[in-house]
């Protein structure tokens, strides 16, 4: 895994959040809303909150995907580590009149034994380059999107939208929050990105594909080209990008959650 997060040309601050843990298979990305530095606290929330509840219940159980259906146990733990970022960013807006009405988007995976758990909230995404070819793994929840589903907006009247940052899910807005999770089989040599709409915003789904098809670069190197066509292409928002390349069958360990758990409790 590699990320990168960049304020872009136009912002003076930086509201996305992002963190990757490749010995647990994780990784979380975060884009605030709010102003008076509200966003910046509630991406910051959602991204501490996911963590290190993830880590804590993989420190704490030697429970894995083996049985059952396929990474339920991740879905599980995904979804309630939503709940308790969503609560937490929820209560902080309620009880803090500078905070009020804050929230964050979110896009966050868990690989384990050859699957791949994603959760989902807002218009951060996730894709999937295989085999060359890129795909979009999570539907916007946004109002642009709920217009592109009913045929109401071709794409490129969607990319060129006025209303395309209106997210309609988001963490932290309500008490209760209605993500989205999935679980997909992964393939060796697949890359994954997780992304804020500060790249998927300015640069096209052909250009992040080109971009990322370049496999004698590390995946650091990629990460900094796709922020740098970013900024190039003008910056206007944050630009934040994880990505992640499989090479097997990922098996997480209960020492690495509980060696990393170690790690957060000393930050």
């Amino acid at each position: 895994m590699a990320g990168l997060t960049d304020p872009g040309r136009v912002r003076p601050e930086n509201e996305d959040c992002i963190a990757f843990h490749p010995d647990i298979g994780f990784a979380v990305l975060a884009d605030g809303m709010g102003g008076h530095q509200a966003g910046e606290v509630a991406s910051r929330m959602a991204v501490d909150v996911m963590t290190r509840f993830c880590t804590d219940v993989f420190a704490s159980n030697e429970r894995n995907a083996a049985g059952g259906e396929p990474c339920a146990y991740e879905h599980e733990t995904l979804k309630a580590a939503a709940e308790a970022a969503n609560t937490a960013i929820f209560e902080m807006a309620r009880h803090t009149p500078e905070y009020a009405g804050m929230g964050a988007t979110l896009v966050t995976v868990l690989f384990q034994n050859g699957h791949l758990c994603v959760g989902h909230v807002g218009d951060s995404r996730l894709y999937r380059l295989r085999a060359g070819k890129l795909a979009q793994l999570t539907q916007d929840h946004s109002v642009v999107q709920e217009l592109l589903n009913r045929g109401l907006v071709t794409p490129e009247q969607a990319r060129q939208s006025v209303s395309k940052n209106l997210v309609t899910r988001a963490l932290g807005v309500d008490l209760k929050v209605q993500a989205d999770f999935d679980t997909l089989s992964t393939e060796p040599d697949d890359l994954y990105l997780l992304c804020s709409d500060g790249l998927n915003d300015v640069l096209t789904d052909s250009e992040i594909e080109y971009l990322l098809n370049t496999p004698d670069a590390g995946l650091g190197d990629i990460a900094q080209r796709l922020v740098d066509a970013a900024n190039a292409a003008g910056g206007p928002d944050n630009i934040s990008v994880i990505l992640a390349r499989t090479a097997g069958r990922f098996r997480r360990a209960r020492k690495a959650a509980q060696k990393l758990q170690s790690a957060l409790e000393n930050v």
